[in-house]
């Protein structure tokens, strides 16, 4: 999976939802300590900046060199490359060492990693006790009657283009395995479901849907999912170009601590 966001990289940052300020206190509020946070699968560092606000040093990897050239920078975050080829003991190395992190952050990219090597790196991270995982991810939006029905029909049509490990956030991390200690935002099978609202425009929206990895698999079969008649549908739905709309983006998080 390491490329298949690099196409779609300008799209990432132009047309991706804002995680909420208030997602970022909570899980701040749930850490004992603030000294050191990572985010992994940072994309163009979305989630490490609003981590920074609440932590001292923020480090921020990604898988994909595309993505991270669109960062966006904080003085404290730093940026790292970690391609897969990077051994566990090189990135614990890199991050801080054993039981140096507060808290580990992945926004709407946990399903694509190998789990099992992927927990078992953070529970060698996390501070115990205190140290925090928290994951999301975002999977439907709520528009209008008119318009969730026509988004429903072009979410159906993009289905078969999907890779299977993507339906763990289609189905709102419901199957997704969790092997952490509850702290009451979401446990295994149990995702606490939350809201992203968001003024979008439809051009925006566009850009937000021309995103979906389904989409640009698709195109590179040939397959246009987003043809001008269907456009033209979500358009006229939306109620014209030029009207700005409220946008609720439904989300899901689990966070826990380590299990001791």
């Amino acid at each position: 999976m390491a490329g298949l966001f690099d196409k779609q990289a300008d799209l990432y940052l132009d047309g991706r939802p804002t995680y909420p300020a208030q997602w970022y206190s909570m899980l701040a509020d749930h850490t004992l300590h603030h000294s050191l946070a990572w985010d992994v699968g940072t994309g163009n560092g979305q989630a490490a900046l609003g981590v920074a606000e609440h932590y001292e040093q923020v480090i921020g990897t990604d898988v994909s060199e595309a993505q991270l050239k669109r960062l966006m920078t904080h003085p404290r975050v730093r940026y790292f490359h970690t391609p897969l080829s990077m051994s566990d003991d090189e990135i614990i190395s890199l991050i801080g060492g054993e039981d140096s992190v507060d808290l580990v952050t992945v926004a709407q990219a946990v399903h694509w990693f190998d789990l099992p090597k992927f927990y078992s790196l953070v529970a060698r991270l996390l501070r115990k006790p205190g140290g925090l995982l928290a994951v999301w991810c975002y999977n439907d939006a709520v528009v209008s009657p008119a318009f969730d029905s026509a988004l429903k029909r072009f979410h159906d049509s993009t289905l078969p283009f999907w890779h299977p490990n993507a339906f763990l956030a289609i189905e709102g991390y419901k199957r997704l395995p969790f092997p952490f200690e509850s702290i009451g935002l979401g446990s295994e099978g149990k995702p606490l479901e939350l809201d992203i609202p968001k003024e979008m425009s439809f051009e925006g929206f566009l850009k937000m849907i021309s995103s979906w990895s389904a989409v640009v698999t698709a195109k590179d079969q040939g397959v246009e999912l987003l043809s001008q008649t269907v456009v033209k549908e979500l358009e006229t739905a939306w109620g014209g170009s030029k009207l700005v709309r409220s946008v609720i983006c439904k989300a899901f998080m689990l966070a826990g601590k380590v299990k001791l």
